[in-house]
């Protein structure tokens, strides 16, 4: 599965790498990975697979799942995806709460107690799928864990995710699709060594140029 979805994310630029020509991300942080799983949404062929493989997730880790939860915004779609497949109900977690009417965060019913799994299109550092974790909790429902599209695999992200108590499951992640990338010719196999030299510390830009500075 990890290797299908790393060549279905590929061929519709969702995941992208420029190794030579690093992106900027807001922190400031250098990149040679770009990600808009998004674009999963716009071609059929991709869609499919991506919210038949996420529902598979679901069924074999979280068999007592009762509600599907999105992130806001990019979850959203896969969840109510993903939950027609299931026929299970889902709903959404805000960033934050509307400042207006019942002022929601949790939009869509859902009792106290009830099992629920988040639906993430990606995960890098943690932070975002464990604020919406929180939220449920403290709303009052069982979190079961996470189903992601993409992982980066990041020291910090996973460390931050242990500490919540937080389970992550992913369709795939950084060292598969860079593997298939390399396979398939988007980028060339010694590049390989310098995106794992990105992942596990992306404030060191030694990787750039070859790895030399």
């Amino acid at each position: 599965m990890k290797e299908m979805i790393a060549k279905d994310l590929l061929s519709i630029k969702a995941v992208f790498f420029r190794p030579e020509e690093p992106f900027v991300w807001a922190s400031g942080i250098k990149s040679p990975i770009y990600c808009d799983n998004r674009l999963t949404l716009t071609d059929v062929k991709v869609r499919d697979d991506v919210e038949n493989a996420l529902a598979q997730l679901v069924r074999e880790n979280y068999p007592e799942a009762q509600v599907l939860m999105g992130t806001s915004t990019a979850g959203i779609a896969h969840a109510a995806i993903v939950g027609h497949i299931l026929k299970m109900p889902m709903g959404y977690v805000r960033s934050s709460g509307k400042d207006h009417g019942r002022q929601n965060r949790i939009e869509g019913k859902l009792e106290k107690g009830q099992k629920v799994v988040v639906v993430e299109d990606l995960i890098s550092t943690g932070g975002s799928v464990i604020d919406v974790v929180e939220a449920l909790r403290e709303y009052g429902a069982e979190v079961l864990g996470v189903v992601s599209i993409f992982t980066y695999g990041m020291k910090k992200g996973l460390e931050r995710l242990k500490e919540a108590d937080v389970k992550n499951v992913s369709l795939t992640d950084f060292d598969a699709v860079a593997k298939v990338a390399a396979q398939e010719g988007y980028i060339k196999a010694e590049d390989i060594e310098r995106l794992i030299a990105f992942r596990n510390n992306p404030s060191d830009e030694s990787w750039i140029g070859g790895g030399k500075q």
